[in-house]
């Protein structure tokens, strides 16, 4: 498939679910989902300074940038999706915070200056881009020297002992339980974009390829799930 191609299909799924995507994520993840954004945003929340500004790139509905801004209002949070479909739910989900704003955009084309951000997080998002290395470096790029990058998605287990019951799960049993017999499609495509994504050790390589140091994965779940994060060098 190629970029453009995977593009379309993406935004097509994602402006098809956005109504049921928060319910169907948390039945999917037996309701883990939530404590592991609730790791990224304690990482986030934690290490932007006073008065800083982060960026939730592929914020989707909107549950990691209206948690940060909730958090700390003392930070201007920002939530880009290219879905208005998702924009939509994020805007009702943040609409009484005054620290948070929207906008529509591309993840491998931020709309930002250079050195713009505290911090730039992306959750669940990433294994839906066409170009990964891409998003990164753009992630990178809006960020202030110092500044931290993070990663949170789903990735396929690298035990062989996990990763049958996983295949098994997430290829029957996931559709179905995230979209029902309507949107069953749409889920397997999720599966899919899991399957053919990077390993968890790649990922770390491919943060240090596009100049971040200080490197670091956090798996949950048998390696189901893992943050990445690392640092843009302070001198440059």
């Amino acid at each position: 498939m190629d970029s453009m191609e995977k593009r379309r299909r993406v935004y097509h799924i994602f402006q098809g679910i956005s109504q049921t995507y928060d319910g169907a994520n948390r039945r999917i993840s037996l309701g883990l989902e939530q404590s592991w954004k609730r790791g990224l945003v304690e990482a986030v929340a934690s290490q932007v300074p006073d008065g800083g500004a982060v960026v939730d790139v592929c914020c989707g509905t909107g549950d990691i940038a209206v948690a940060v801004a909730s958090r700390r209002p003392d930070v201007a949070v920002t939530g880009l999706d290219f879905s208005p479909a998702m924009l939509d739910v994020a805007r009702r989900k943040g609409a009484a915070l005054e620290n948070l704003t929207w906008r529509e955009g591309d993840a491998m084309a931020l709309p930002f200056a250079d050195d713009t951000f505290s911090a730039a997080a992306i959750s669940f998002g990433l294994r839906n881009t066409p170009d990964y290395g891409a998003v990164l470096t753009e992630m990178t790029r809006v960020v202030r020297p110092g500044g931290w990058v993070y990663c949170l998605d789903s990735f396929v287990p690298d035990s062989p002992l996990i990763r049958p019951f996983y295949d098994l799960y997430f290829r029957g049993v996931m559709p179905l339980l995230g979209g029902g017999f309507r949107h069953r499609r749409e889920y397997r495509w999720l599966w899919q974009s899991t399957r053919d994504f990077l390993r968890k050790r790649e990922l770390t390589a491919l943060f240090a390829a596009v100049g971040l140091e200080k490197v670091c994965a956090d798996s949950h779940l048998f390696g189901t799930c893992a943050l990445h994060s690392g640092q843009k060098p302070r001198y440059i």
